[in-house]
Parts: C-alpha cells; structure tokens; sequence
C-alpha cells in the first residue's frame, strides 16, 4: 500500500459523518427557533472523543462547555438589555423576554424577531408609554436578538474550525 491508503474505521467515519450532519443542523439552530444551535455544535465537538486517540482535551470540552451554556443564556437576555440600552422599561425589558419565548414555541420561524418586538411594545404600553417610544425600544428588542444570532454564529463556527482541526 502506497502512501494516504490507510483506511478509515467504520466506527470513525460515522462519529465524523454524525458530527458533520450535527454541525449542519447547528448552523441552521442559530437562525431557526428552537433549534438549539450551540448545544448541537458542542455535541458534535464531544462524539469527536470517542475517535482513537481523542481529538480534544477534557479541559478544552468543559471550556466549550462552559461558552455553549452561556452563549445559550445570552441569547435569551439579550433582546431584553437591547431594550434597556433604547431607553426602554423594566415593563418593556419584560415583555421582550417573554414574547422571545412565545414567539419561539407559537409563531417559529417568524416568532423570533416579532415576539420580542410585540411583547417589548406591549410591555412599554403597559407601562405608560406612548408608542413613539415603545417602538423605538422594542427595536433595541429586535437588535438583541440580532446580536444573538451573530454570537450563536460564531460559536458554532469556531465549534467547526475545531471539528475540522480534528479530522
């Protein structure tokens, strides 16, 4: 046998082949409503350690880990700090957060840009505000969410810079 003609083990292909397909699944969860992006990104990056020899440290797992569940938390919190930063409510800060949640398990894919942006509105009415300015902190609702997607993004980009460094 020449040089490169080495083959691959069954069981080593289809850890590479799932982690693959996980990865795909992974970038589509950063933008689609309950699909969770990193945790399907860290998944793939942990079913790399049962290959021989294990690709990753167990300390560089618990690190990303650690950068999936916090990524994960951000997401939920900030939509409501972009309301805050716009000038918004306590009132409207809640509203996003919870319109974030019904929009995802109601009104997918469509609910995760309009939830936090109808609950920040409806929470700064509540309030009292006028809808000039319910409006303009529900926006800030609206770049959260944008601002989390980028993040999710990006860590589910590294998770696959990983992934392929281990391949």
């Amino acid at each position: 046998m020449g040089m490169g003609d080495e083959k691959i083990p069954l069981m080593e292909t289809l850890l590479i082949l799932i982690g693959s397909i996980l990865l795909l699944a992974a970038i589509a969860g950063c933008i689609i409503p309950g699909l969770p992006g990193p945790p399907l990104g860290f998944l793939a990056l942990l079913l790399q350690q049962f290959r021989d020899p294990n690709p990753f440290t167990w300390k560089f797992l618990l690190l990303w880990l650690l950068i999936t569940a916090v990524v994960t938390l951000l997401d939920y919190v900030i939509p409501g700090a972009g309301v805050k930063k716009l000038g918004g409510s306590r009132y409207g800060i809640l509203g996003a957060l919870l319109g974030v949640l019904l929009g995802i398990v109601f009104f997918p894919p469509v609910g995760i840009v309009v939830g936090p942006l109808a609950g920040a509105i409806a929470g700064e009415l509540i309030a009292g505000r006028k809808m000039r300015v319910a409006f303009r902190a529900a926006l800030g609702s609206v770049a959260g969410v944008l601002a989390g997607m980028v993040l999710k993004l990006a860590a589910v980009f590294m998770m696959i810079w990983y992934f392929i460094g281990a391949v």
